[in-house]
């Protein structure tokens, strides 16, 4: 199964090859980079697996000398060298059968990052604050840009709900993993009898999507416009600044009042309200696939309760793969890779299954 996969891997990249070879071809651009992305893009996997084969070539031949019988030198080196390539041989197989996962198309997109504070009232809305800043502070130690785009904050330095865009390269395929419940034990500023309290709140990862996702009707839109509340000068909350758009045929609405200009407004709310969208449309589509969705890893299922950050332990537990750290501190400083690291292994690892 996996040779005749690799074989076929192989007569593709090589039919690439030939056509793009062919002057008929060669004077069509369109064709000619169609061809040249595609053949660019099994370049790494036919590496790969002509390695693979070098090392199948030279076990069956060093095989054959141990058969033939005859010099005891040798022979040592035959066996040397069966054992050595042998060695190899499963690394390159998983390797290979890695690179045959299907990529995740989304995987390449910016994201649209929404944090809620759920139960647990003032202490919910701190801990919705502490995620923020965990997210924030791991993108700024990748390079990606944050961008507020609507945020709804309490008086004593908690959020109740945060839309952000977040822009840079592979961010959906790092952070696509923490949509969920995220809950927290600690005991909050105002415990007097130092009580540990529970609270949760939740977090979507949306692929940020692009006009040519999907195309949105403007007859389908409601937009309207109003003066902006909470902070931010009298220039923004004396001026129709703040945008609300709603999606008619679905009823999803968006706001922002983040800028005081209503045009950068209206595009930060499109932006949303475009990933929401492109959302809905690839859940229903996971639903139409019932035996594959099994195997879909952060289908924007937010019920489950997907990680616990315990204060006290210094503590933080990833329900999904049983991963417990005791790096609360880092982690909330942003140190996030060895946690997602560990959910990319697992569910690669489940894909493998189903291959």
């Amino acid at each position: 199964m996996l040779l005749d996969k690799l074989q076929e891997i192989e007569d593709k990249y090589e039919e690439l090859n030939r056509l793009l070879s062919d002057p008929g071809v060669f004077s069509d651009y369109s064709k000619t980079q169609k061809y040249a992305k595609e053949q660019a893009e099994l370049e790494e996997i036919v590496r790969k697996i002509r390695e693979y084969r070098k090392i199948v070539s030279g076990i069956k031949e060093a095989e054959e000398i141990l058969r033939a019988g005859g010099d005891d030198a040798l022979k040592e080196l035959a066996e040397l060298e069966i054992e050595e390539l042998k060695g190899k041989k499963p690394e390159i197989e998983k390797e290979l059968k890695l690179m045959l996962i299907p990529k995740d198309p989304r995987d390449s997109k910016n994201i649209i990052l929404e944090i809620r504070a759920g139960t647990g009232g003032e202490e919910a809305a701190l801990f919705a604050a502490d995620l923020f800043r965990m997210y924030g502070k791991y993108a700024e130690g990748r390079g990606w840009k944050v961008e507020v785009m609507d945020m709804h904050s309490t008086g004593v330095g908690g959020i109740k709900e945060v839309i952000a865009s977040i822009q840079g390269k592979g961010a959906y395929s790092r952070l696509k993993y923490e949509s969920g419940t995220h809950r927290v034990q600690r005991v909050p500023v105002t415990e007097t009898s130092g009580r540990i309290h529970t609270s949760a709140a939740t977090v979507a990862v949306l692929p940020e999507a692009e006009d040519v996702d999907l195309k949105i009707e403007e007859k389908d839109l409601r937009i309207d416009t109003y003066c902006a509340s909470g902070p931010g000068g009298q220039g923004v909350n004396t001026t129709y600044s703040a945008v609300r758009i709603v999606h008619i045929p679905t009823g999803l609405m968006v706001q922002c009042q983040d800028s005081r200009s209503q045009i950068k407004n209206r595009e930060k709310a499109m932006k949303v309200l475009r990933s929401r969208l492109y959302e809905l449309e690839l859940e229903s589509q996971e639903k139409e696939r019932a035996q594959e969705r099994k195997s879909q890893v952060g289908s924007g299922d937010r019920s489950e309760r997907i990680r616990t950050y315990n204060f006290p332990q210094n503590r933080v537990t990833d329900h999904r793969i049983n991963l417990t750290l005791h790096k609360l501190t880092q982690i909330l400083d942003g140190q996030l890779d060895e946690l997602i690291d560990s959910l990319v292994t697992h569910y690669q690892a489940e894909k493998l299954k189903a291959l």
